[in-house]
């Protein structure tokens, strides 16, 4: 945890350097600490301005988003003991997809957007959890089943919204909010994504120990007097809330709430009271390093959600690579 805390404070003063406008790592400490200490600026303005207004917030939203998908998506793999489940498999980004660009079809600004993708993330999943509620059989199964199935009618409804959108103007801006992006985040969008999502995720925290009794199964956790059906939807709730609020912010982001817990079991393994610390701050860390590269590898920057995919495919096809070695 040591190591992991380190790499994310190396990560933030490497992010707070790199980007169009490049500024060295003693110039990036000296105007961090002009705030707190009495330093005489000699700098130019402009390089505050982007230091302050614009890279700090989207490096804390960047941090927070990876932080609460990897931390949801490790919650998801302990309650249905599939690792290779996340929240999205509930409906949440064809919910959040589907809300964002309703609201950029009636010409809603971005707080609008943010708010009806989380709104339709959030109905997406009760959507879920209700049609999961009127099938009989084994319990996990059958809300998975009731993702793929609301997940499938949001992506159709989406895929109509789309159809039906001006391709001049509406179109283009609904594909590029569905890649998924951290370019138009400022201070005030980092502070309501704090106010969300830091009480989410120090409850789940709170509880993580919780979900090493679920892993057990449904029968030995209810002899051990868990009530398993309200401990599940306690611990599902806070990870699609999780998810809902961070993909309302930056689009669909796909892949971290999925590698980043297996990389965490590798390096702490699988017991929730070291695994769910270690991806809160290797989600940070990994989306944070991610976002970088989006806005330095060209002069365009390239959206969120392709980086991500680059780098977390390969990434997951090699751990399956060697888990069915181990396994074999």
């Amino acid at each position: 945890m040591l190591w992991l805390g380190l790499l994310a404070i190396a990560a933030v003063l490497v992010s707070l350097g790199l980007g169009r406008f490049s500024l060295p790592p003693g110039t990036v400490l000296r105007i961090l600490l002009s705030h707190v200490l009495p330093i005489e600026a000699g700098w130019p303005r402009t390089a505050e301005i982007a230091l302050m207004q614009v890279r700090l917030p989207r490096i804390g939203v960047a941090m927070l988003v990876g932080a609460s998908l990897a931390t949801g998506g490790a919650a998801c793999q302990g309650v249905f003991r599939n690792p290779l489940v996340s929240p999205f498999v509930l409906g949440v980004s064809a919910g959040a997809g589907f809300g964002a660009a309703l609201a950029i079809l009636l010409d809603g600004g971005a707080l609008a957007v943010q708010v009806s993708a989380f709104g339709f993330a959030a109905l997406a999943t009760f959507c879920t959890s209700l049609l999961g509620r009127a099938y009989r059989g084994n319990r996990t199964l059958v809300l998975v089943l009731s993702g793929i199935i609301v997940g499938s009618m949001f992506t159709a409804l989406l895929g109509l919204l789309k159809y039906s959108a001006d391709p001049e103007n509406k179109l283009p801006v609904i594909e590029y909010w569905l890649l998924g992006s951290l370019s138009g985040v400022r201070a005030p969008t980092f502070w309501t994504l704090l106010a969300i999502n830091a009480p989410l995720l120090a409850l789940l925290l709170a509880l993580r120990w919780r979900l090493n009794l679920l892993a057990m199964g449904d029968e030995a956790a209810s002899a051990l007097g868990v009530r398993v059906g309200l401990e599940r939807a306690l611990q599902l709730g806070l990870a699609t809330a999780l998810a809902s609020s961070a993909v309302a912010v930056c689009g669909l982001v796909g892949w971290v709430g999925l590698v980043v817990p297996h990389l965490g079991r590798l390096l702490v393994g699988a017991d929730h009271d070291r695994l769910l610390p270690a991806t809160l701050l290797m989600g940070g860390t990994f989306l944070l390093l991610v976002d970088t590269l989006a806005r330095s590898l060209s002069s365009a920057e390239i959206p969120l959600g392709i980086v991500t995919s680059l780098v977390g495919a390969p990434v997951f096809a090699v751990m399956l690579l060697r888990g069915e070695k181990a396994w074999s």
